[in-house]
């Protein structure tokens, strides 16, 4: 069976499908990946076949940008991201659609997937992999210091989805979609961030019941697998660098900001002050040297890559921006987690992890040195805290996210094995 990959996003968007990729390879399918031309080494190291959807160059002007995480400003490049992928990637989906024997996978926000669907009439699973998009009148997602909005009424939480399609959503990328649509001879949708970006024969949530329990006005059929804490680096050695950096005294704090932004100088900074303040050492990880002091402190490391699942039980705890890969990695490791979000699913991530009882928050406008500092010290002194992280660890030990994902997605491909083709 051929399965069409189409992932959009920075790195933890790709990680997980390749890892869904090398799963389906193993099993005797034939996947084929379509991401950012920035991810095709990835794909290269577990033989996938890959098509480049975009350039280098692309994701590192969106990643340099300092108005990635700005409300409007972020969401506005988004779209302009989005919709480009859509328009470079639709004719390539198109040109490697197998009809009769082709699943057509694409994550939260691969429209050109979706589209390939509705056209074709093919088999196609959309892919959340945090829950942040999926919108509800009981717990609404998290979206900043407003929290699930639990204690907002039904039609207030209506309201606000309406104004946020109508003011923001719709201009942005509604609009624009319907044009695509309409060169590819498809009627206008309404309102794509509500309904339509969830209308697959499957929705699939990589993420499990525990950490967002389902609700009853969620997509439908929709199932969970566990975190896909798929890591490139699984069988990689750890660098002889950072052993001897371990080696050299007490579990350090590791501090991390993702691969989406190359902007947080001020997170580093406040970061790296936080953990002297409490008189620990400290290794930060991050692609881009630039964010960081020109001379770190005693007692701490750079490093541009360390595979997190080495990684992680070694450190004490975790200071991040809240992306979902690294809190799943952090989850299974069973070490604390200071969380702060900057934008996009990160905010409903954190209230989640938060929830667990594993970790603390602080809102970006609050995020400094001395908070920081208290916020690390209770959690690393916290005996209820080191408990729970123990307790999710545990539960997460069998996980296996890629393969149940993988099985959920054949599956649907024996259900729907005749794929006719209405180009």
């Amino acid at each position: 069976m051929k399965i069409l990959l189409n992932a959009v996003g920075s790195h933890g968007d790709v990680l997980p499908f390749v890892g869904l990729g090398r799963e389906l390879r193993l099993r005797g399918h034939r996947p084929h990946l379509f991401a950012n031309a920035a991810y095709a080494t990835l794909a290269s190291v577990v033989g996938l076949d890959f098509s480049a959807t975009g350039t280098v160059e692309d994701i590192d002007k969106l990643r340099k940008d300092r108005n990635a995480t700005a409300p409007m400003d972020g969401m506005a490049l988004l779209a302009k991201g989005v919709l480009q992928s859509v328009v470079q990637t639709y004719p390539l989906l198109e040109q490697a659609y197998e009809p009769g024997d082709t699943i057509v996978v694409g994550t939260s926000l691969a429209w050109a997937a979706r589209l390939l669907c509705e056209k074709k009439a093919a088999t196609g699973v959309v892919v959340h992999l945090a829950p942040s998009l999926l919108r509800s009148e009981h717990m609404a997602p998290s979206f900043g210091p407003l929290g699930h909005l639990a204690w907002a009424p039904k039609g207030l939480k209506r309201w606000a989805y309406a104004l946020m399609d109508r003011r923001f959503l719709d201009p942005l990328f509604t609009q624009p979609l319907n044009q695509i649509r309409t060169g590819l001879g498809l009627a206008p949708v309404q309102r794509s961030f509500n309904t339509w970006m969830h209308e697959a024969d499957l929705v699939l949530g990589l993420f499990p019941e525990w950490f967002a329990p389902r609700q009853p006005d969620w997509p439908s059929p929709m199932q969970y697998s566990d975190f896909p804490l798929y890591d490139h680096g699984d069988h990689a050695e750890m660098p002889d660098a950072v052993r001897k950096f371990l080696s050299d005294g007490e579990r350090p704090i590791l501090i991390t900001a993702g691969t989406a932004n190359a902007s947080s100088d001020a997170f580093f900074a406040d970061s790296i002050a936080a953990c002297r303040k409490i008189g620990r050492r400290g290794i930060v990880v991050t692609q881009d040297a630039r964010q960081l002091p020109a001379n770190l402190p005693d007692g701490f490391a750079h490093f541009q890559y360390v595979p997190f699942r080495a990684l992680l039980p070694k450190v004490a705890a975790l200071i991040h921006h809240g992306g979902i890969g690294t809190t799943s990695q952090a989850l299974l490791a069973g070490i604390p987690q200071l969380i702060r979000p900057m934008g996009f699913d990160q905010f409903d991530n954190a209230l989640r992890t938060v929830s667990l009882g594993v970790a603390q928050q602080i809102l970006p406008r609050r995020y400094g040195a001395n908070r920081a500092a208290k916020t690390l010290k209770a959690l690393l002194t916290d005996t209820d805290t080191q408990a729970r992280c123990r307790t999710v660890a545990r539960s997460m030990a069998s996980n296996d996210g890629v393969k149940q994902a993988c099985d959920a997605i054949l599956a649907l491909g024996q259900v729907h094995r005749v794929t006719p083709d209405s180009a």
